[in-house]
């Protein structure tokens, strides 16, 4: 039971700083279907 709950938060801590970072990087201009680079999908992807 013990190992079941440190299990599960660490995946919970891991799942929000992986959110935490793509709402950073959306916020800097950086998007995962542009590779970063929004100037060769002329925006769209914002």
């Amino acid at each position: 039971m013990m190992g079941t709950l440190v299990v599960g938060a660490i995946v919970a801590v891991v799942v929000v700083l992986a959110v935490r970072s793509m709402i950073i990087d959306k916020k800097n201009g950086k998007s995962i279907q542009c590779g970063g680079d929004c100037k060769h999908c002329g925006g769209h992807c914002h």
